[in-house]
């Protein structure tokens, strides 16, 4: 069975607080399209405008360290049907994500996925403040335990209110991946799933959406 962990991408959407929002259009509409074919025959082409940075996405090393890889880079084993295990620690509960909550999880070679409820505030005011986040030291064990991919279900795996970005910097100085703004990570089992969050193969980007989904078997 697969669970999609991902959100949708639409004309408008703002994922950060700053950052333009996508402009998805017709770059050659079907009625457009009906001059180039014969009666019955019709096309659409799309068109969009982004940044990087919109809806549910995957950071590699290129998007914090000038010299790391980039999305084309990155082997294709390091997004794809990774053993996943998932970490639940409610929003309501605490903001702060330490190594208390993660020691006792076996996260080595693993998709470590945070599951926070937050997404609940997605499209919201609410979500782009006051979210859940990592603690330096709790990256610093993921690190250290040997976790291959850590995603998290909030607008941030840093702690927004502040301009340093340890979790970034020590997981993805580690070649670890970071996936943000997941949901429905409730739907999954603690165990048992493969994760994956494919990419496309761009050379010079460091960051870019996903469709995120687990095959639960």
């Amino acid at each position: 069975m697969l669970i999609d962990l991902s959100h949708t991408i639409e004309n408008g959407l703002v994922t950060y607080k700053g950052l333009p929002a996508p402009i998805i259009c017709d770059y050659l509409s079907r009625e457009e399209s009906k001059k180039f074919y014969e009666e019955g025959t019709t096309f659409q082409i799309g068109k969009i405008e982004m940044v990087s940075n919109t809806g549910t996405y995957v950071d590699c090393p290129f998007h914090r360290f000038e010299r790391g890889k980039d999305l084309s880079e990155v082997e294709l084993e390091r997004f794809a049907e990774l053993e996943g295990v998932v970490i639940r620690s409610p929003y309501n509960e605490r903001l702060a994500i330490t190594p208390d909550q993660l020691k006792g999880h076996h996260v080595a070679g693993k998709a470590v996925l945070i599951h926070t409820g937050w997404d609940v505030n997605w499209n919201t005011d609410a979500y782009y403040t006051g979210h859940p986040y990592l603690t330096k030291e709790a990256a610093e064990y993921l690190r250290d335990s040997g976790a291959k991919l850590v995603g998290i279900d909030s607008h941030n795996i840093d702690n927004t209110e502040y301009r340093t970005r340890p979790v970034h910097t020590t997981l993805l100085g580690a070649e670890i991946l970071i996936v943000e703004h997941l949901c429905n990570l409730s739907a999954l089992p603690h165990t048992g799933f493969k994760f994956s969050a494919v990419p496309p193969k761009f050379k010079g980007m460091g960051t870019f959406p996903v469709r995120a989904m687990a095959r639960v078997y």
